[in-house]
């Protein structure tokens, strides 16, 4: 089988090969470009977005090239020769800007900036958004779960439902979005992700009698028992025949850490459990939460009292449910020192030309007030703008600020240090808590304000105005 970090330079569309040939044979190939990456929607109908994927990213970067067996595949798919001579010699020599990752974002913001030759800044075009699009979204989800859960335990449990491969890096964006472990083996081993796992349905059928297989487990694993109780009836059985098994335990020198409810009416059985558990004296035994959990549904059970300690979330969690993809886009901005513009039918999709750069401004408790979209060689503004609207603007002058866009990586080497989902989740953990309540509600929350500088506004209208006097 094939592996992925063999062929690095075939995790593309093909049309992406076909326009940096096309740049190739026209003479274009040494004109320098810049890429941006940004998103324009949020995503759940949320209220902001956590940036995710950027170290995943940049790893795979610094190896993108073309082996033996990949130019003589694309040799059969019709590229020419000349083109593959180029490529086979062919490695990644771009600078990279970004914010870091664990930020929280906003739409329309340059998130990343890619500054190359035109055929290396084309060719990962497809390889940025697969990664970036995909961790912040997972990233985004879990952080929305973490929000209703408080400290409570959170588990990834998604592997078995996510969509192929997929599942490695959700289970990454998910610590980084606020998880605390993973059952997924691969990607703990991968990203230094503390592990988790109990039993299934299974373990327990295997045996004649529900509390064979609880005494049986806890004989292996008497310091990490979780017992699941509801493969026949929680009340009834599971929970009764827990208690049974956690009093031996206790009498043998160990703790059992909990029992997990996987079906039913969980508010009302966590009630119930909690109250045999503690009338048998084990209150310290935690009651985890499975099957079909998102924000919605555990918000709900807060709400309706369910004495929960912790969650394994999988499903809703690696799909992105029900957001099926962020909308990130990948837009050239300059041309050999030239700012470039899209225009669009649609006014929200016109694009913001030339190198910027991302700015933050603080309010006099910390909180976040406004970000404000700059050219790069702007030391600052005093007023941020609306994209369209410049009677809607804000003065910044006397606010703290913050610049978000740093280096990560120049001529294809990496600058940053490797950190693990769960040093990424603590600086998401921070700016969290300097994001207003407002932005955090599910329900219409408040739309964070994003400004643009009038020396920006003023590159766009100019080359708004160019534009449209040719196609005229």
């Amino acid at each position: 089988m094939n592996t992925l970090t063999d062929n690095t330079g075939l995790y593309t569309d093909y049309y992406e090969l076909t326009m940096a040939q096309g740049y190739f044979l026209s003479g274009k190939k040494d004109e320098q470009t810049v890429f941006d990456y940004y998103y324009r929607t949020n995503p759940y109908s949320g209220g902001y977005l956590v940036f995710a994927g950027l170290q995943d990213l940049l790893e795979i970067l610094k190896n993108f090239r073309y082996n033996e067996a990949n130019i003589e595949f694309l040799r059969k798919s019709g590229l020419r020769n000349e083109f593959l001579d180029y490529l086979k010699e062919f490695r990644f020599t771009a600078t990279i800007y970004s914010v870091k990752e664990g930020e929280i974002v906003f739409p329309n913001e340059p998130i990343v900036r890619v500054e190359g030759n035109i055929i290396e800044a084309q060719l990962v075009e497809t390889l940025l958004l697969n990664y970036l699009n995909f961790q912040s979204l997972i990233a985004t989800k879990a952080c929305r779960i973490r929000n209703v859960i408080g400290d409570k335990e959170f588990s990834d449990f998604g592997l078995r439902r996510a969509q192929g491969l997929g599942g490695i890096h959700a289970s990454r964006a998910a610590v980084i979005g606020g998880a605390n472990t993973t059952s997924n083996v691969y990607s703990a081993f991968n990203y230094d992700i503390p592990l988790t796992g109990t039993q299934a349905h299974s373990w327990i059928q295997s045996f004649d009698y529900e509390l064979d297989a609880f005494r049986q487990y806890a004989n292996i694993n008497p310091d990490n028992t979780v017992l699941l109780v509801d493969t026949y009836n929680t009340l009834r059985s599971g929970v009764p025949n827990a208690i049974k098994v956690a009093k031996e335990l206790e009498a043998e020198g160990h703790k059992m850490i909990g029992i997990r409810l996987d079906s039913g009416d969980l508010a009302y059985l966590s009630q119930k459990a909690r109250k045999m558990l503690n009338e048998a004296g084990l209150d310290y035994v935690k009651i985890i939460a499975s099957n079909q959990l998102n924000e919605y549904v555990i918000k709900s059970l807060n709400e309706q009292g369910a004495q929960l300690d912790g969650y394994g979330i999988g499903t809703e969690l690696v799909t992105g449910k029900d957001t099926g993809a962020l909308d990130g886009v990948y837009k050239l901005v300059q041309n050999n020192g030239v700012p470039r513009l899209k225009i669009s039918e649609n006014i929200e999709k016109i694009t913001m030309p030339g190198k910027k750069k991302l700015v933050r401004y603080f309010d006099e408790e910390g909180m976040f007030f406004r970000d404000g979209v700059l050219l790069e060689n702007e030391e600052s503004t005093s007023r941020l703008f609306h994209a369209f609207h410049s009677h809607k603007n804000t003065y910044v002058t006397n606010y703290k600020c913050e610049e978000l866009t740093h280096k990560v990586m120049e001529n294809g080497k990496v600058l940053i240090e490797n950190q693990s989902p769960t040093e990424i989740n603590a600086y998401l953990r921070k700016r969290f808590a300097q994001l207003p309540d407002g932005h955090k509600r599910f329900i219409s929350p408040h739309i964070y304000k994003v400004g643009f500088s009038e020396n920006l506004l003023d590159v766009r209208d100019h080359l708004l105005m160019d534009i449209r006097s040719k196609i005229r």
